[in-house]
């Protein structure tokens, strides 16, 4: 399984399914990160965390943690 947190700077990931429950999965499908959805990863922290992400024509700022909960192909 390809997790958000696998895919490198530069590279873009169509959103497969959201892993999690309640109100952590819910505050992800709030920032517009949804199946079916193209994200392109701009660039990484130097220590890793977070990771900042286009997403529909907006940019976002995502912990690892959470974007381990988000599946890519």
């Amino acid at each position: 399984m390809k997790t958000l947190k696998d895919v490198k700077v530069g590279e873009s990931a169509i959103v497969k399914k959201l892993h999690g429950e309640g109100p952590v999965r819910r505050r992800i499908m709030d920032m517009g990160i949804t199946k079916g959805v193209s994200l392109f990863v701009r660039k990484v922290a130097p220590l890793g965390d977070p990771m900042e992400l286009n997403v529909r024509g907006y940019e976002l700022s995502v912990r690892k943690a959470d974007a381990e909960m988000i599946e890519v192909e």
